[in-house]
Formats: C-alpha cells, sequence, structure tokens
C-alpha cells in the first residue's frame, strides 16, 4: 500500500523557498506592494523606491525570473504588473504585522 503525504513535496518547498528568496529584499516588498494595484515603468517605481535605476532594473529582474512579475512594453516604456496573485496575501501578511 502507497501513502501519500498530505503536506507539500520538498521539491515543491524548495521552489516556494526560492520564491520566498527573490521577495526577501525591502526594495522589492516596496516594489511588490506598488504593483499589487497599478502596472508601472522602471523609471517610476526608481524614484518612488529612492534607488537607481540600474538597481532597480535588477530587482524587477529577479522578481521577473521567478514568475513572481510580468512585463508588457508599449511603445519605448515597459510596464512591470503582478504574476501571481498570491502575493497580495503575502503582502497583507505582512502590512497586518509591520504596520
Amino acid at each position: 500500500m502507497q501513502i501519500t503525504p498530505s503536506h507539500t513535496s520538498l521539491d515543491s518547498m524548495t521552489l516556494a523557498a526560492e520564491c520566498l528568496k527573490a521577495i526577501a529584499h525591502p526594495v522589492r516588498l516596496l516594489m511588490i506592494e506598488l504593483l499589487l494595484d497599478h502596472r508601472m515603468t522602471v523609471g517610476e517605481l526608481a524614484i518612488i523606491c529612492k534607488t537607481p535605476q540600474n538597481v532597480a532594473s535588477e530587482h524587477l529582474l529577479k522578481l521577473k525570473d521567478r514568475g513572481l512579475l510580468k512585463v508588457e512594453r508599449e511603445g519605448r516604456n515597459a510596464y512591470y504588473s503582478i504574476a501571481e496573485p498570491g502575493l497580495r496575501s503575502i503582502i497583507q501578511c505582512i502590512q497586518a504585522r509591520f504596520r
């Protein structure tokens, strides 16, 4: 008889940990919070987050590479938005705990 565990597999938890590592930075958390309700450009996010544009781009790329953000191009602008709807729950938990 084979017993199926009721918990998430270790492989899935490893992937989850990689995503959590990707968001575990103050600037990236703020970017996610901002993007929950608005799509924004790198320049807009850099200004609000008070970080150089090239650093903002690196943060966004890390989140995009993990499948957490998506980017849409319109002319010369690239607009970032949330690709993973579960980020809203994570940010709500953080807001409830640390605000």
